[in-house]
């Protein structure tokens, strides 16, 4: 393949091997020249960052968020896997003051402290983390609590205080460096925190010699022999996959490695194409030597926020997903098939359930696990990467602003003309792009919206922009995670739940009811919607009859009662009128007549006919599996077509007061009486189905189309 991107970032150990790469990479004049290979002399340092420490214990602190456990301000027990000279441990054991390390070990040595004193305890940490080539040998035993002591795994018997022993729940007095370390990896603690090498979890259904790691067969134990509430993964291949979700399906809290530690990885593909940016005679003479690491080094917070960031939506749209995972499971068995039938995916290797085992969960309730999940989001990632490569929508203006972002902020006005001119400019803003929506989104999101419109992937990327855009979601994202620790994260879930769902339909609308040149021009449209947003927002419920108006106090007071700020409250309240949003403009500019009274005939109109009931009994009707979801939206679609024909009805036949209103309803003729007829019974239904609210869309498509004749 020409102009391969490859980056090699290196690991413990081997940070000389970055300045040999890009050497070679000079001396061969190949394209990235010393941007090669990161964290060596010329690029971030990502033990002093303590990247990757950082972005796992970002994972970390959602785990314990959703325990309703704030570890940044309250204490936790830790058990390790580690020594305070490695990167990833060292770094993670000192990110907050209340972590008490009661227990650790490595290939050299064993830690015991069985009471710790958080302060005093951290402040010996970092002495070992600043002492080069430090060990447990090293640590100050004065600092250790009653019963602590540091043991060399050398030993053929350890000799246990009685503190120890109740710490590790061993009888005897002594007992063997193995023993200890399978009790620790067993201990009932907040928080197992890996940042050593080698793998010591598997499934109870593996071999020893599958997991390939023949040092630690005589220590790994079962996924469902762990007792700490948390796994974090700051090392990899700590557990294997089978041991994972046999951990999450025990009550474990755990991700992946590939998520918990991928903020080492993320720096260093920034910083290659940051590299890339400053290269070449774009805009002026490329930096070099001294001025460039200086250049690099001025933006480090603002690479490392940008990579926390990342961490963050990963792991929260993990929990988003887990908290619908048992209602989504048949969504996600259908999205597996597809990804298998495109060759993308091969369940087996994955180590994914199969049919047989998910209709079985189905059975007795249970979903996908978050490690599972985990892996589902990782291809959806690849598959939407892919489509949008092919859609080309690289070359979208309003979608290269994603390229801006991806760029210190300081740097996007001085550097604007190197960054428009990014040699991997393309797949800059595919990826962003990706990210940006699946992060928000569901893995099944561009398939499912593809299915439902007959939309392409580039098609579904541009109306999920305008949609995201126009009504102003990445404010209200940024509302709900500001309560991050001040409120229950499942309110705060919910909440983000809500705007998903509500973006979901906002793009199927557009894509069902917008000609394709308004979605190519993305920021055309979302000029053209965001201040017709605002404006409904803005008269809002006063706008709202009947039982739209209700809905909106009772979910207004609903969240305002579950800790919501009273206006995230209002807005959350108001999400179901805002979705009318590109029909009223559509109207709005048909009619030649204001938002605002086009608006209320709308909803009046709904109120007067009764669509306002149907609406709300398509949207509250239970689906089970994929295709009644399928058929349930098209209803919906449906009902929404036909209220807003008929809004354009009664707007052309000026039936503008109640009373106008009123004495149209009466004369719809035929159509009409049969509509009020079924909406009678249909209402009358205490609970109705799918084939009973089909009828009821059938009706109103009816009275809609004979309108139109």
């Amino acid at each position: 393949m020409d102009d391969p991107y490859l980056v090699v970032a290196a690991d413990k150990g081997t940070a000389s091997y970055s300045d040999v790469a890009n050497a070679l990479s000079a001396e061969c004049g190949f394209w990235l020249g010393d941007a090669f290979a990161s964290g060596g002399s010329a690029g971030y340092d990502h033990k002093k960052m303590g990247i990757t420490a950082r972005g796992a214990f970002e994972c970390v602190k959602r785990h314990f968020r959703e325990l309703g456990l704030d570890i940044m301000r309250q204490p936790f027990t830790v058990a390790g896997i580690g020594d305070m000279s490695g990167d990833v441990f060292g770094n993670g054991m000192l990110l907050s003051p209340h972590l008490r390390l009661v227990a650790a070990f490595d290939h050299r040595h064993i830690f015991i402290d069985p009471d710790p004193d958080a302060a005093r305890s951290r402040q010996e940490r970092a002495r070992l983390f600043a002492l080069p080539r430090s060990s447990w040998a090293d640590y100050q035993t004065r600092c250790l609590s009653a019963g602590g002591g540091v043991y060399e795994r050398t030993q053929k018997h350890l000799q246990l205080s009685a503190q120890a022993r109740k710490l590790l729940e061993l009888g005897g007095e002594r007992a063997t460096p193995l023993e200890v370390i399978r009790a620790i990896l067993k201990m009932p603690v907040d928080l197992l925190w890996n940042g050593g090498i080698g793998t010591y979890v598997k499934g109870a259904d593996e071999r020893h010699g599958e997991i390939g790691d023949r040092a630690n067969d005589a220590v790994r134990i079962d996924g469902h022999e762990l007792r700490a509430r948390v796994f974090g993964e700051g090392g990899n291949l700590g557990c294997s996959q089978r041991g994972r979700v046999e951990y999450a399906q025990s009550g474990g809290r755990i991700n992946t490695d590939f998520i918990d530690n991928s903020a080492g990885v993320n720096t260093s593909d920034i910083e290659v194409n940051l590299k890339i940016m400053l290269a070449g005679n774009v805009g002026g003479p490329a930096p070099t030597g001294a001025r460039r690491r200086q250049l690099l080094a001025s933006v480090t917070d603002e690479v490392a926020a940008q990579v926390l960031r990342n961490n963050y939506l990963q792991s929260q749209a993990i929990s988003l997903l887990e908290r619908r995972s048992v209602a989504d499971l048949a969504d996600h068995q259908q999205l597996l098939r597809t990804f298998e039938r495109s060759g993308e995916l091969n369940r087996a290797l994955e180590f994914l359930p199969s049919d047989r085992e998910i209709d079985e969960r189905l059975a007795r309730g249970a979903g996908l696990t978050r490690p599972e999940l985990a892996i589902l989001l990782a291809y959806g990632k690849i598959a939407m990467h892919h489509a949008l490569g092919n859609a080309d929508i690289s070359g979208d203006a309003y979608l290269g602003t994603e390229l801006q972002r991806y760029f210190p902020q300081r740097w996007r006005e001085r550097f604007a003309a190197r960054i428009a001119r990014h040699r991997l400019r393309a797949q800059l803003i595919l990826t962003a792009a990706t990210n940006s929506i699946l992060n928000r989104m569901d893995p099944g999101f561009a398939v499912r919206m593809s299915a439902q419109t007959g939309a392409d992937v580039g098609s579904v990327a541009r109306a999920y922009t305008i949609a995201r855009d126009s009504a102003g979601l990445r404010e209200l994202w940024a509302s709900i995670e500001a309560l991050d620790n001040r409120l229950a994260t499942d309110v705060q879930y919910d909440a983000l739940l809500m705007t998903r769902d509500y973006v979901e339909q906002l793009t199927r609308r557009l894509l069902l009811a917008q000609a394709g040149h308004e979605l190519a021009d993305i920021g055309a449209a979302v000029a053209r919607l965001s201040d017709p947003f605002q404006q409904l927002h803005g008269l809002l419920p006063a706008l709202l009859p009947g039982i739209a108006h209700q809905r909106y106090l009772n979910e207004q007071a609903q969240h305002a009662g579950s800790g919501l700020p009273a206006a995230l409250a209002a807005w959350l309240a108001a999400l179901p009128a805002l979705r009318a949003t590109p029909d009223l403009v559509r109207l709005s500019q048909l009619a030649r007549k204001p938002l605002g009274l086009v608006a209320r005939q709308y909803f009046r109109t709904a109120a007067a006919l009764g669509i306002d009931w149907l609406a709300e009994a398509i949207r509250e009707l239970k689906t089970s599996g994929a295709w009644q979801a399928v058929a349930r939206e098209r209803l919906y679609t449906a009902c929404l077509d036909g209220q807003r024909s008929l809004c354009a009805r009664a707007l052309r036949e000026r039936a503008g007061d109640n009373e106008q209103l009123a004495r149209w309803c009466e004369q719809l003729g035929a159509p009409g009486a049969q509509w009020r007829l079924t909406l009678r019974d249909l209402r009358a239904t205490a609970t109705p189905d799918l084939a009973a609210l089909m009828a009821g869309a059938e009706a109103l498509r009816n009275l809609a189309q004979a309108g139109d004749r």
